[in-house]
């Protein structure tokens, strides 16, 4: 695999080489890449290494996997206008994760200590891994005696496409109606396509709570079958729901026989704890689904995401499906969450991130407070900006590409191409040099407008 960069996380080196080898591949034809099993015994990684580089490349639209086949590279043409197509790997997962090299490393050593056990002791440890893990995540989200979940309850898969994938058919959801809180992570947007369910979104006030009156005039006059409703943190505007507004949803979605999927896999990116009060405290239990990922807490390395549902159906479908997941990380895992370490890593990447985006919105405020609009997240890594000319997004895009801050176009988060006054803006490395260059050029483009 040649020799990693500094820093630089074993996911991402994959990801280089399978760059190389697209790079190189001829322009006609569909070129077939190395299978997950055999690239991981190539470059001597794990499974789950591989797939999360995969994961990336066909988020960014650059291969596609086709079932019973593999990966395949896309051709050029298809590549072309595809959402995600020109995003950095860092995107393929949503936004930056929280990952460091200490927390990798801890990960690595963990994962060490239980290969260096006996076989007999390692081949039950592989049998019960899954199972531990499960059982820390189900007590990770049980609260009260009257909220409790069990390890038969937590669902795994290799990430979230995967999970959504096989939870929505068991469901009857093929084909039908689904309300998206807008604007929404093109994620959940590509696996509910992907099952050809129909997305209709529910949009915000001007003060970036839910319109509810309209998401009460879709469920009466749609046939809705599924709602998809953040848990505490609505990314990507990085608001936090109020307790008032997740009862307000709650009481109306109870008038409804809908499925509600509770969308947490951004609340650990909270900077401060957010209210105790969760939707999953209010929705029928008979109806509730609460989808999360690893990856939000354990960073990149851990790409696994996971539904809690108490149903029957998402059982059997689960069981069905037996994906092939690596048992030792899985051990590992379970180690790196039962022993405090992840939320140690919280705690600082929380604390540093949110001196992050107050730096950030504060220079954006001052160099281009008179041309945009915005709130100062309260989680998460991305700061959501309404230009007043809508027809600046695509030339601010143009001109920070290759800069410290990553713009991505607001209609990037809706399937209807609503948000196309919005931009969606990352600081990648944290350095303040670069991004004092970063915004003398987006000032310039935003003043630009102005004149015309």
């Amino acid at each position: 695999m040649g020799r990693s960069t500094p820093g630089e996380f074993a996911y991402q080196a994959v990801y280089r080489y399978l760059q190389g080898l697209i790079d190189n591949a001829p322009r006609s034809g569909q070129l077939r890449l190395p299978s997950l099993r055999a690239l991981a015994r190539r470059l001597r990684v794990s499974l789950a290494t591989v797939q999360t580089a995969y994961a990336l490349l066909e988020n960014e639209g650059r291969v596609v996997s086709i079932a019973k086949r593999g990966y395949f590279v896309r051709a050029d043409d298809e590549v072309a206008g595809s959402p995600g197509a020109d995003l950095p790997w860092l995107w393929g997962q949503g936004a930056a994760m929280p990952a460091s090299s200490q927390l990798e490393r801890a990960l690595h050593r963990h994962e060490r200590r239980l290969l260096r056990q006996s076989d007999r002791c390692l081949s039950q440890a592989h049998g019960l891994a899954g199972e531990r893990l499960r059982l820390v995540l189900a007590q990770r989200y049980t609260r009260s005696p009257s909220h409790s979940w069990r390890a038969e309850h937590v669902h795994l898969g290799p990430d979230v496409r995967a999970v959504l994938q096989t939870l929505l058919p068991a469901l009857g959801l093929r084909g039908a109606t689904a309300l998206v809180a807008s604007p929404c992570c093109w994620r959940l947007f590509s696996a509910m396509q992907d099952v050809d369910m129909r997305v209709l979104e529910v949009p915000c006030l001007v003060s970036g709570e839910l319109d509810l009156v309209a998401m009460d005039h879709l469920l009466k006059t749609e046939s809705v079958r599924a709602v998809v409703m953040p848990s505490c943190l609505g990314m990507p505007q990085g608001r936090l729901l109020g307790e008032h507004e997740q009862r307000s949803i709650a009481g109306l979605l109870a008038q409804y026989p809908v499925w509600v999927v509770e969308n947490d896999l951004d609340s650990e990116r909270c900077y401060s704890t957010p209210s105790s009060l969760r939707l999953r405290d209010l929705i029928d239990p008979r109806w509730l689904l609460v989808l999360g990922s690893l990856a939000a807490s354990a960073g990149a390395e851990a790409p696994y995401a996971y539904v809690l549902s108490s149903h029957n159906e998402v059982l059997r479908a689960f069981a069905r499906r037996c994906f092939e997941l690596s048992p030792v990380r899985q051990q590992a895992l379970a180690c790196l969450l039962d022993k405090g370490e992840v939320d140690a890593h919280l705690r600082r990447w929380r604390e540093a991130m949110r001196w992050c985006m107050g730096y950030l919105c504060q220079q954006l405020m001052a160099q281009c407070g008179q041309q945009l609009a915005f709130e100062q997240p309260a989680g998460g890594d991305i700061v959501w900006l309404r230009l007043h000319d809508a027809g600046a997004v695509r030339r601010v895009i143009t001109a920070l590409a290759g800069s410290t801050l990553k713009a991505i176009p607001g209609d990037w988060f809706s399937v209807q191409g609503q948000h196309s006054q919005y931009l969606a803006l990352i600081w990648l490395d944290g350095q303040t040099d670069p991004l004092q260059a970063a915004l003398q050029r987006m000032t310039e483009v935003l003043g630009q407008a102005g004149e015309c």
